[in-house]
């Protein structure tokens, strides 16, 4: 771990060296990789600091339990246990610290939620997940923007897109991918019977030109008249934009504002999230065996999570985790879970390290 950590430091002084150089400086695009990445590493080297000046504390310490006078190894008798214990403090957070972070944490999030099987039912638990989705980053003062909706005769949804804008919008949100099953009894259910319906949820983080690099000449552009329900014109310009990146064949829609450059805008961070999006999946394939013991944050045709209205209660099966707290986690109160979710997947990255 020294070794590793050494390593850490020097590469944290050789950017500080970097940061301060006119050539990158003049080169936006290096100058913010690197100025990320020494954000990152400040918060282990001033840590690895520490335990360095403490392992020499111990050092001299246990020198001083050798000396002739005895008040001096009374002192350091005492003082021997205390900076074991300090050590082994800073040892564990310097582990934590080492568990590799992922890089797109703190990125804003496309949430895209769909209705799956269940018919008219799956569409209202789409919405009733849109709802405490919407409610939970409403209590994380974030934000959250639809970008496309295809609504369903009952009310709910049979698909939305929207963007959650807030620090760390995706380190919440990237374990929300995947089947969401819901166990009630549906609303036109005339015999009591309990129904299960299924919604899916996929996470993406939001895609900058610094991440990804889209050549124009590989998409193709449409415009078209938005619409509503039932498919009735709801806007008397061509305001609406589709854009699909021809080389992977990803597309976009937008028609949810009245300005087409506004849809063209959202309707490309929404490409550009997916592409990258298909480029990680496609990347984290190959590592897969490395990180099978992990909990899964893309797959959206694994079942995660059950809620089962009747008895109150929610599982998520990925860490055998239940709660009967039904009604207030439907009210956005997740963090729970997210928490329990976020602690074993460090725990198993630890397990990894180890």
């Amino acid at each position: 771990m020294i070794a590793k950590l050494k390593g850490i430091e020097e590469r944290y002084i050789k950017l500080e060296h970097l940061l301060s150089d006119p050539a990158v400086i003049s080169d936006q695009k290096k100058y913010q990789e690197y100025l990320i990445e020494h954000g990152e590493l400040n918060k282990i080297v001033p840590v690895f600091r520490v335990y360095e000046r403490l392992l020499e504390e111990h050092k001299e310490a246990k020198e001083l339990l050798k000396d002739g006078d005895s008040e001096i190894r009374a002192m350091a008798k005492e003082e021997v246990p205390v900076l074991e214990s300090d050590i082994a403090k800073i040892k564990s957070e310097l582990n934590i610290l080492l568990v590799p972070k992922d890089p797109r944490d703190d990125k804003n999030v496309l949430l895209e939620i769909r209705a799956g099987t269940g018919g008219e039912e799956a569409g209202i638990f789409a919405g009733d997940l849109f709802r405490m989705y919407s409610r939970y980053v409403e209590s994380k003062n974030w934000t959250i923007e639809i970008i496309e909706k295809n609504t369903s005769s009952s009310g709910g949804f049979k698909e939305i897109v929207s963007q959650v804008h807030g620090k760390g919008a995706f380190s919440s949100f990237k374990y929300e991918s995947g089947t969401h099953r819901v166990q009630r009894v549906p609303e036109t259910e005339t015999q009591g019977r309990v129904h299960t319906s299924a919604v899916t949820v996929a996470v993406l983080p939001e895609a900058k030109d610094i991440d990804i690099d889209i050549n124009p000449a590989d998409l193709k552009i449409d415009v078209f008249r938005a619409s509503g329900p039932g498919g009735q014109s709801v806007n008397t310009t061509d305001s609406a934009v589709r854009i699909v990146h021809v080389p992977t064949g990803v597309m976009a829609t937008c028609q949810d504002e009245k300005s087409q450059h506004k849809n063209k805008v959202k309707a490309m961070g929404v490409l550009k999230a997916r592409v990258l999006g298909a480029k990680v999946r496609e990347e984290e394939e190959k590592r897969a065996a490395q990180r099978k013991g992990q909990v899964g944050t893309g797959d959206r045709s694994g079942r995660i999570r059950t809620y089962n209205f009747p008895q109150g209660r929610m599982t998520d099966h990925r860490i055998s985790l239940t709660l009967y707290k039904l009604d207030s986690i439907m009210e956005g109160n997740i963090q729970e879970i997210i928490d329990e979710l976020q602690i074993y997947n460090q725990a198993q990255a630890l397990k990894e390290i180890a």
